[in-house]
């Protein structure tokens, strides 16, 4: 027996036994999901999905990187049909690895705004997440702010809380900013941000913003949903964690806000590709799309759908809408940047 076959076979336990014939026909009503959405309540939108269709999610839950590697080495013996990922830089390097299939959808298109979108179909944004400020209300006034350009200026000399260079949301972030201003600019503007450091990088989002209220800083770059999860939170000790401290949508003035994606694309072999695409239609369905908004707290991609009363209480704000694809061509441009200019 061939190598392959025995790989295919030994992961049948996980994802259950398949019928003789379903991936020649296609019409077994199961889909198998590759996931790197670490949140164990994403199962109320797998049972919300079935019940309404009768096809079974089998989910396989890990690492961003590991689940790209097991895709790449199952070849066309794969039984995932979706990955589901955070961050398009992910995405594209699976679109780039050729394990992803392009599929068109006139519920996909009327639902996910096109800078959210592959431009081939090869992957979907699902939920929207923006980088943004989170600051100190009585050390920083909040018409200092402005954009993150200005992060490189002297009066933010020890100050700026930011996680590590080598964090996926940090390369797309700096790659969205070089596609918006070119190499050499960023060259400079790099070395003046890493100068204005309160510490050197470490933790995640959570950290930094903790950091604010310790008084470690006063502005730290996040994803918005770490803010808004202990503003939302039923446990009093969160939501004290962050009195005193403010959210601040950059650059909306000019191009907004940089937004990244938690995605889904149909995988290139996938066993089930019309229950893969059933699926991702449903994913941004007003009803899956509450999901997002009201549990994980990512904005809604879809622009029929109101974001969580939490978030919508910060008011509406720009999105730079540069496609995700184009800035996650800048990835390895942006690691080499932010190594030149000493930020680890």
């Amino acid at each position: 027996m061939q190598r392959r076959h025995v790989l295919a076979l030994a992961l049948l336990p996980i994802l259950g036994a398949v019928p003789a014939g379903a991936q020649e026909t296609g019409e077994e009503p199961v889909v198998n999901v590759y996931s790197s959405r670490h949140y164990g309540t994403d199962r109320e939108l797998w049972d919300l999905f079935e019940r309404k269709t009768g096809i079974r999610v089998r989910v396989v839950e890990g690492n961003h990187d590991e689940l790209i590697q097991r895709l790449a080495a199952e070849g066309e013996y794969t039984p995932a049909d979706v990955l589901i990922t955070v961050d398009a830089g992910r995405l594209a390097f699976a679109a780039g690895q050729g394990l992803l299939r392009p599929v068109s959808s006139p519920a996909l298109e009327a639902a996910v705004p096109e800078h959210l979108r592959h431009p081939e179909g090869l992957w979907w944004g699902l939920a929207l997440r923006a980088r943004i400020f989170v600051y100190a209300t009585d050390r920083v006034r909040r018409e200092e702010m402005s954009t993150y350009e200005d992060l490189a200026d002297p009066k933010w000399r020890g100050r700026i809380l930011v996680r590590s260079s080598s964090n996926i949301y940090n390369i797309s972030w700096i790659g969205s900013l070089i596609a918006a201003n070119g190499i050499e600019t960023m060259e400079n503007w790099c070395r003046g941000f890493v100068a204005n450091f309160a510490r050197p990088p470490q933790g995640g989002d959570t950290d930094q913003i903790e950091a604010v209220a310790a008084g470690v800083g006063d502005l730290a770059i996040v994803n918005h949903y770490y803010f808004s999860r202990l503003q939302a939170s039923q446990d009093p000790a969160d939501r004290q964690r962050v009195e005193g401290l403010a959210p601040f949508f950059p650059n909306q003035q000019d191009r907004g806000t940089h937004v990244n994606i938690t995605g889904g694309a149909v995988t290139k072999h996938a066993p089930h590709p019309r229950n893969a695409l059933k699926l991702l239609e449903f994913l941004v369905t007003p009803e899956a799309q509450r999901y997002f908004a009201d549990v994980s707290l990512e904005f809604p991609v879809n622009p029929a759908v109101e974001p969580h009363p939490v978030l919508k209480a910060w008011g509406p704000f720009r999105q730079d809408t540069l496609n995700a694809a184009r800035y996650a061509e800048f990835a390895d441009e942006a690691v080499r940047l932010m190594d030149r200019c000493g930020w680890r």
